[in-house]
């Protein structure tokens, strides 16, 4: 695997990248399986593939600790070359955001509730990187884990308006054995917090059961948050049951739908989401 580290090294990276198709798998580094699992996918959708690392200053609201992110550079890059990475670009942020750089991109609708409400700014910040790491490496497909689902979608949404000819692939959510989503913010939980952050995944269970079963929404999202905070989560931000393509609310399960919550326990604010499928 070749590292880079400067736009100009990708430039002439990405000529002699080999092959008709390259995936891109974009990350802010702290890499777990979740992770592995889009570098997986992207072998079997592309010929080449390209990983990069980038925490992304844009991203980090004013309240958000960016300093506090975790790096493991040299760990990161050795999981990326035993999973069969072909690339990968590690850029400065005055590589991606040089003297001058004064241009974001703003996805409206559907960046507006959920997330974009309890991190104002968050969202114009991915857009605005996913699109510069799109444009650079110009890849055939670019793959995103479905945790951050609300992310998913403002990324489609984005490529799309802006005609970005890139196939933006989703892919499954990769869990813990107690069903806690993986991911880089569950290494601030301490023990006991850990064991309690299971029960979000639990909940959002719950709630498509009861919700499948006939149950009034509203009373399987209430039931849901008041059993989050029996478990010991302090905060709910949110819990409801949104359109899977809008991500607005639904009073009544109707279509492709999606569960999305955000809670926090101790100092960690976790997010996940699970697939509602109507039966027959």
């Amino acid at each position: 695997m070749q590292t880079i580290r400067t736009s100009e090294e990708l430039a002439r990276a990405r000529a002699q990248l080999d092959g008709p198709s390259l995936a891109l798998v974009p990350t802010m580094g702290a890499l777990h399986a979740g992770h592995m699992a889009l570098i997986e996918e992207a072998k079997t959708r592309a010929d080449k593939v390209v990983a990069t690392i980038f925490v992304n200053p844009m991203q980090f609201s004013a309240n958000e600790d960016l300093s506090r992110y975790p790096r493991r550079e040299t760990e990161d890059a050795r999981m990326l070359e035993e999973a069969g990475c072909d690339l990968l670009w590690i850029p400065t942020v005055g590589d991606i955001y040089p003297d001058g750089f004064a241009t974001s991109v703003r996805v409206a609708r559907v960046s507006e509730r959920w997330e974009g409400e309890a991190r104002p700014g968050h969202f114009s910040g991915v857009a605005t990187v996913v699109a510069k790491l799109l444009l650079s490496v110009r890849p055939d497909f670019a793959l995103f884990g479905e945790k951050d689902f609300q992310q998913l979608a403002v990324i489609r949404r984005m490529a799309s308006d802006l005609a970005i000819p890139v196939a933006i692939v989703a892919v499954p959510t990769v869990r813990e054995a107690d069903g806690l989503a993986l991911s880089s913010r569950n290494a601030y939980l301490s023990p006991d917090e850990r064991k309690q952050a299971a029960s979000l995944p639990r909940a959002l269970t719950q709630a498509r059961d009861a919700i499948l079963s006939g149950s009034a929404v509203d009373g399987a999202l209430e039931a849901a948050r008041t059993s989050l905070f029996a478990s010991g989560f302090s905060r709910v931000d949110y819990f409801a049951l949104v359109d899977a393509q809008t991500l607005e609310p639904l009073e009544h399960p109707q279509g492709e739908m999606r569960l999305i919550a955000a809670a926090i326990i101790g100092t960690t604010r976790l997010i996940d989401n699970i697939a509602v499928t109507q039966r027959g």
